[in-house]
């Protein structure tokens, strides 16, 4: 195979065509990050201070406008840490699933603009700062490529650069989120599972994302919280199309209460409950 230019770029170019909602563009060595309209760094939003005023700003007037009514803060700020994670996760896992390479992001090389007429989720720029690869591939002689011994060593490389770049990111959503720090990577956990998991789905790869995904996050892997823990949609198991219960709750339930996800943990122990009741009765009968 030949030796390809960057170790990133032939990823990005499949998530695209698949995937035309999102854009990323890898930036050239002195190529400076794009600022002004509505790009932000993944820095700002960490620092929690005006760039992520104006970040949640959009989402504030969003939710006003679909759904005709204020939604609560700590509300603003999850639907605003789901719309940068969803997608800043995929900058590590789709290099990952498609070639088997591994970028690290630092904050600092990530900016995000959501507001690119046409692109419904946005456009990233990007500046890897190093990858993790397996010994056969051919970019392992590529400038910044850090060779691992196995699949496992790869997940666990996958694992850290994604804590890597969103740990700092969390913290600087937590306060406004009223979340610490289980609650904050629970919520970690589902964006890796679930943006890989749509973006496998349209690249005609789902069962093998299902897959790998259980590989990456089979739980007790810090600091991250559940797993991938896939399972059949229908009742007795008997379903073409898979689904998960979420670790974290998205918290659209208290824009359209009726409207609780049927995979959500609050409907999900909500539900236990009522089983539990159900059979005590019964009993008691």
């Amino acid at each position: 195979m030949p030796v390809p230019g960057s170790a990133v770029a032939d990823a990005y170019a499949r998530l695209a065509e698949a995937f035309p909602a999102l854009a990323v563009t890898e930036l050239a060595t002195g190529e400076e990050a794009p600022r002004g309209g509505g790009w932000v760094t993944a820095s700002e939003l960490a620092e929690a201070g005006t760039g992520l005023d104006a970040f949640l700003a959009w989402d504030e007037t969003q939710v006003l406008r679909d759904y005709g009514r204020q939604g609560r803060p700590d509300v603003i700020a999850s639907f605003g840490l789901h719309r940068y994670a969803w997608p800043a996760c995929l900058l590590i896992t789709v290099p990952w699933f498609l070639h088997r390479r591994v970028p690290r992001y630092p904050v600092t090389h990530v900016s995000f603009d959501r507001t690119a007429p046409g692109l419904a989720v946005g456009r990233m720029a990007v500046r890897p700062e190093g990858f993790a690869c397996l010994p056969d591939d051919p970019a392992a002689v590529l400038p910044g490529a850090r060779v691992v011994p196995d699949e496992e060593a790869l997940r666990a490389e996958v694992r850290a650069a994604v804590a890597q770049h969103l740990e700092p990111v969390l913290a600087g959503f937590g306060p406004r989120m009223r979340r610490r720090g289980r609650a904050l990577w629970a919520m970690a956990t589902d964006e890796i599972v679930e943006s890989l998991w749509y973006v496998a789905q349209l690249l005609g790869e789902e069962e093998r994302a299902m897959r790998e995904l259980e590989l990456l996050l089979p739980g007790a892997t810090g600091p991250y919280v559940g797993a991938a823990a896939f399972r059949p949609a229908g009742p007795g198991g008997a379903a073409e199309r898979a689904t998960r219960d979420r670790v974290s709750c998205c918290m659209f339930y208290t824009l359209r209460p009726a409207d609780m996800c049927a995979t959500c943990p609050r409907a999900c122990a909500r539900d236990s409950v009522t089983a539990r009741a159900t059979a005590v009765a019964a009993q008691a009968s």
